[in-house]
């Protein structure tokens, strides 16, 4: 990333780069991201990687495919019917990989806090 760096007399080490360098840096360390929405905040998500907010913009592309994926969003609420096919999904992610609960039934069930999930 660094083209030259400089030792000021202050004892700190100053780097000199290009702005340009600093982004394609920033996106070459982005995540790629599996989007498992399974209720509301899926739509909440979805809108997040629009054209409003653009996820695309910071590096953070959202992938369809669980291999492309290096993080997975489960927003909504996971039953024990999806709880299988979930781990086939993780499973078929490359390492490094992470999940992300995402909103209120994600988290603690919500109002679907019932015996059957």
């Amino acid at each position: 990333m660094a083209e030259h760096q400089v030792n000021y007399a202050s004892g700190l080490p100053v780097v000199l780069t290009s702005v340009d360098k600093l982004v394609q840096w920033g996106r070459s360390n982005s995540l790629w991201a599996l989007s498992y929405g399974l209720a509301c905040c899926a739509i909440e998500m979805m809108a997040a990687g629009g054209s409003r907010y653009d996820f695309d913009r910071f590096g953070t592309i959202f992938r369809a495919s669980p291999r492309h994926s290096e993080v997975m969003i489960i927003a909504g609420t996971l039953c024990k019917k999806h709880a299988e096919f979930t781990r086939r999904l993780y499973d078929q992610m490359p390492d490094p990989k992470w999940v992300i609960s995402m909103g209120s039934c994600a988290n603690t069930g919500g109002m679907f806090n019932t015996y059957s999930t």
